[in-house]
């Protein structure tokens, strides 16, 4: 009986790297599978990166409850306001990528910072998305004893008295600010800006008479609108607002091809695992299909990202698209800030 005699050739050194690189990666999607299986095992933090009281500090103090109903654990928010959000935004890139912290940023802090800002951080490369949440159009308003009647007259009110008026915003460079500039872009209008830490407090010195101005998110004024404690003028958008189908849009309202509107979505550090980003895009889509919330967030204006457009993805998609839209323009608009 004969016998083969079988020898194995040595391995070269490059298939020694591919065998030990092919390990690792088997060794490190094992890691994550059991990061994510574990995850969470304690409270998460949500950082709103601006003041309490205002429109994303409100959209997110809604999501929480039902978000941490879904996760098992506490979804606590830190608001640190200042830098229009690149304050927060800075800070949250530092943190583990873990998914124990996420910021709740939107239109402002995750495209328009980029252009006007000279920031610490890449928006596309040190951020996962995670989900859309909500659109926000704009709204003008102002004082409720302004004079201006209407969108016309207010104009016409600004052009009488030029850099007499004050225009509050929720920090240099914020979606408040960048309304507020391209409005006078496109009207010939100037009137001086007011920084706040926030909405919030801007809006309560418009409500109060301090301040003339307000280029603001909807979901923030239109419950001080009802009330009649502030004037509204024109909603920043194609079509009217649901929750406010009195107000007419700006085209309506004498004053074509003024939209802005502030969409809000969720974003985690570079290198999160894919299936914590995963499980917390199922936190925010179970959050988003509860009739609560959902209806809190339609009273606010707060119109909700269609099922489709709140993965990741869709996400990633319109966060690239918005930068590649309106990066040009504020250049071209000369709307920086620096």
């Amino acid at each position: 009986m004969s016998y083969a005699v079988i020898r194995s050739r040595p391995m070269s050194a490059a298939g020694r790297f591919r065998a030990s690189a092919v390990a690792f990666l088997a060794l490190l999607g094992m890691a994550e599978s059991a990061v994510a299986q574990s995850y969470p095992s304690r409270p998460i933090t949500m950082v709103v990166p601006f003041a309490a009281g205002g429109p994303t500090d409100v959209l997110a103090r809604i999501i929480a409850e039902p978000m941490r109903a879904f996760l098992g654990q506490p979804v606590v928010i830190e608001n640190i306001g200042g830098g229009a959000g690149s304050i927060a935004t800075a800070k949250v890139i530092r943190e583990r990528a873990d998914g124990y912290t996420f910021i709740v940023g939107n239109w402002g802090t995750h495209v328009i910072n980029g252009a006007v800002q000279t920031l610490p951080y890449d928006l596309l490369q040190d951020f996962e998305p995670v989900g859309l949440i909500a659109n926000n159009p704009h709204v003008i308003v102002s004082r409720k004893d302004a004079p201006a009647a209407d969108l016309k007259q207010l104009i016409a009110w600004i052009k009488a008295n030029p850099d007499k008026l004050t225009a509050a915003n929720s920090g240099t460079g914020s979606p408040s600010h960048i309304s507020g500039l391209y409005f006078q872009a496109k009207t010939g209008t100037k009137f001086t800006f007011v920084p706040y830490r926030g909405s919030g407090p801007g809006l309560q010195d418009v409500i109060g008479g301090q301040i003339d101005l307000y280029f603001d998110q909807i979901s923030n004024s239109l419950p001080h609108i009802r009330e009649g404690r502030i004037k509204a003028y024109a909603v920043a958008s194609p079509s009217r607002a649901v929750a406010a189908p009195d107000i007419p849009t700006a085209d309506e309202a004498g004053l074509p091809g003024f939209h802005i509107s502030v969409w809000h979505g969720a974003w985690v550090p570079r290198g999160t695992p894919r299936e914590v980003v995963a499980k917390l895009n199922s936190a925010i889509v179970h959050a988003l299909r509860d009739e609560t919330v959902r209806k809190r967030l339609a009273d606010l204006g707060q119109e909700i990202a269609p099922a489709g457009q709140q993965t990741p993805e869709a996400l990633a998609a319109l966060q690239k698209a918005e930068i590649d839209k309106w990066w040009p323009l504020i250049k071209a608009e000369k709307l920086t800030t620096q």
